[in-house]
């Protein structure tokens, strides 16, 4: 398993990629396929992935073998002592594997480096299984928030935080 920084426009093309299948394997029941789409677009498609890297998000890809199959988005915030895991998503056949487990200690050794007490994130609330997996991690539900994200989409989410230690 090796998990590296996203820098070129060949990273990029490749977390757009497997962003589209995770997306659709994971979120239509939940979201409906025209949101997984808007959001696809105008959240994980390689011109939207680019600009975020170069306002500061940090993209990580995972491998297993050579074959991308998770991928991490992490965004620094040093005035607040915290750390945005924004993105940590696995490609479903790669679950159980503990690739996410990877992921998110990749993430916490990122925190320490930044200096932040702790990481947040948002989670859709029907999402019960990442949730589960989150608690077990040590998350805890500090808040509600639902966003107007456009186009007649919102995003219904619990933000999550867990200190860093």
């Amino acid at each position: 398993m090796a998990i590296s920084p996203v820098t070129d426009s060949e990273t990029i093309a490749e977390v757009a990629a497997l962003a589209r299948t995770i997306w659709n394997q994971h979120f239509v029941g939940m979201i409906g396929q025209a949101q997984v789409d808007y959001m696809l677009d105008k959240f994980q498609s390689p011109e939207a992935i680019g600009a975020q890297l170069a306002s500061g998000t940090e993209y990580y890809l995972a491998r297993i073998d050579g074959e991308p199959l998770g991928y991490l988005g992490l965004i620094p915030n040093k005035p607040e002592g915290k750390l945005m895991l924004s993105k940590i998503y696995v490609e479903q056949t790669a679950r159980g594997t503990g690739l996410g487990t990877a992921l998110f200690d990749f993430a916490r050794q990122r925190a320490a480096e930044c200096g932040a007490a702790s990481i947040w994130l948002t989670v859709n609330r029907g999402n019960l299984e990442t949730i589960a997996w989150y608690k077990h991690k040590g998350f805890e539900v500090v808040d509600e928030k639902k966003m107007d994200i456009g186009s007649g989409f919102y995003m219904d989410d619990y933000i999550m935080e867990v200190k860093r230690v």
